[in-house]
């Protein structure tokens, strides 16, 4: 068992490397041309370095390496899977490839993950025990971190909104792990919310830096992962409902938008102004004041996640109910500032 000062250890080692790091990533990004310009669709006005998630994928597996190790088969699947996604990434941020060459790469780093044995090896059964899934864990787990990769990165459209949901449901993660014995996730997501906080610095409005689709694709991907390994010794509430839940409003907008865009004919990767996020500042919501919202909501569907796993129906009712207000005064919220 680990000591919640191990936890904190690792969570400021991973923060402050990874904010050391990211003044130099953007420097690098702005050398070599990674930069997001502005256009219709963006809300930014002059162009971002990209890149960032470099930092947050150095910042978190320098943690980890050497505050937790890399000996166990399942952190060596979390290494090599990782670091192809990221360089995958990075060829998006800098050369901005086809999304059926991305998507490629997404796959092709699900198959590394799932290669070294690690994958769904069951799903709760809602009357009760636990189906075996057998081979067909292994398309369930590639299904899961490619589409837990592409939440996060159609999520990454306003300054600080993809790392602070990441935060959020890590965060949820971890109570859930340290409720369950699950020290290894626990240690993991510890790492992954303090790479992400310590990118959280530069990245909040006005965002002097964008984590782009190496930072995005990095994020959804390693927490989908980290929920596998918890699915390996523990109930399907740890392993997939809990970060599931948490990122519901990334997952449902998704869901959405390829519904909306499956409606007008146009492909599914064609980008557009249709994202909750988007809806929020066309009703007036400045970026800080979208973002803060979608926070509110993170964290009471990560709440709600909470309370499953510890089975506490006050706590899913709270949470529920406090969704419920956030949705109902949200379109006052940004008269807070004014």
């Amino acid at each position: 068992m680990r000591s919640l000062e191990h936890y904190l250890l690792v969570f400021l080692f991973s923060m402050v490397v990874t904010d050391l790091l990211t003044p130099v990533v953007g420097k690098f990004a702005l050398r070599f041309g990674a930069v997001d310009k502005p256009n219709a669709r963006k809300v930014h006005t002059h162009p971002i370095p990209l890149l960032g998630g470099l930092a947050i994928y150095i910042g978190f597996f320098l943690g980890v390496s050497l505050l937790i190790g890399l000996d166990a088969p399942m952190l060596k699947a979390l290494f090599y899977s990782c670091s192809f996604i990221v360089f995958v990434g990075i060829l998006d941020d800098l050369y901005d490839l086809q999304p059926k060459v991305k998507l490629l790469g997404q796959l092709t780093a699900a198959v590394i993950f799932v290669a070294f044995g690690m994958q769904i090896e069951f799903v709760t059964n809602p009357w009760g025990g636990m189906f075996y899934l057998g081979a067909w864990g292994i398309p369930l787990t590639i299904l899961w971190l490619v589409a837990m990769s592409n939440v996060v990165n159609f999520l990454d459209g306003l300054d600080g909104l993809a790392a602070g949901v990441s935060v959020i449901a890590a965060s949820a993660v971890f109570i859930v792990a340290l409720m369950r014995g699950q020290y290894l996730v626990a240690g993991l997501t510890m790492a992954l919310v303090g790479s992400s906080v310590g990118f959280l610095r530069y990245n909040f409005n006005p965002a002097r830096i964008f984590m782009g689709d190496s930072g995005s694709m990095f994020l959804g991907f390693a927490l989908a992962a980290i929920a596998v390994q918890g699915s390996l010794k523990g109930a399907m509430t740890l392993g997939l409902v809990v970060p599931a839940l948490a990122f519901g409003v990334p997952i449902a907008d998704t869901a959405f938008a390829i519904i909306r865009r499956k409606k007008n004919g146009v492909p599914i990767s064609q980008a557009d102004r249709g994202h909750f996020h988007h809806r929020l500042l066309d009703q007036g919501f400045s970026q800080k004041q979208a973002v803060m919202h979608i926070y509110l909501l993170t964290a009471c569907l990560a709440l709600a996640g909470v309370g499953l796993a510890a089975d506490s129906a006050l706590m899913i009712w709270g949470a529920v109910l406090l969704g419920a207000l956030v949705l109902h005064f949200g379109k006052r919220l940004h008269h807070l500032e004014g």
